[in-house]
């Protein structure tokens, strides 16, 4: 079974620290986490009070409660709700997962079934997890980072502002 706590090492390395780009839809953003999206999640508290402070954003990172927080978010947001305990194959768990935090849960749950022929409801039930544990992973990989590609070129098609995220969007699509 695929271990979160990798899968939680590799969304860190994609999503960096804090940021607040004007041409991103979710706004201020701490490792990933769009405050116009994750609005009630309890970190942006915590961010708000540190930003009195004169090492801000740099005290982000030490800050232990706030760290917990981050990883309780994408375990119990993202990764349960892809089911990532029950992927057999640790990359293709990390791709969905990954794709789940960069686009949202049902859109990586709805390509993955796609890839694996599964009803595409975009929600992972026991019938998706048995379809993925039952693909050949790296065939999966490939063909799913085939899908998250024309997801993105939409992405582009539809918000022109998004184009300069797309290339940065390429690698992270097709690295496991």
């Amino acid at each position: 079974m695929a271990d979160f706590n990798k899968a939680y090492q590799l969304i860190l390395t994609h999503e960096g620290g804090y940021g607040n780009d004007p041409d991103d839809p979710g706004g201020e953003t701490y490792k990933g986490i769009a405050r116009k999206k994750q609005a009630d999640w309890v970190g942006w508290i915590l961010i708000d009070a540190m930003k009195k402070q004169p090492d801000f954003p740099a005290i982000l990172d030490s800050n232990q409660n706030l760290q917990f927080e981050i990883q309780r978010f994408y375990k119990v947001v993202f990764w349960d709700k892809v089911g990532g305990d029950q992927i057999n194959d640790q990359d293709v768990a990390c791709s969905i997962f990954d794709f789940a935090v960069n686009s949202g849960v049902s859109t990586s749950a709805g390509l993955a079934q796609t890839v694996v022929g599964s009803g595409c409801d975009g929600v992972v039930g026991p019938q998706t997890i048995q379809a993925i544990n039952n693909f050949q992973p790296d065939h999966f990989i490939a063909a799913f980072a085939v899908e998250k590609c024309r997801k993105y070129i939409a992405i582009c098609k539809k918000r022109p502002d998004s184009r300069k995220y797309f290339f940065g969007w390429i690698d992270r699509a097709v690295k496991p």
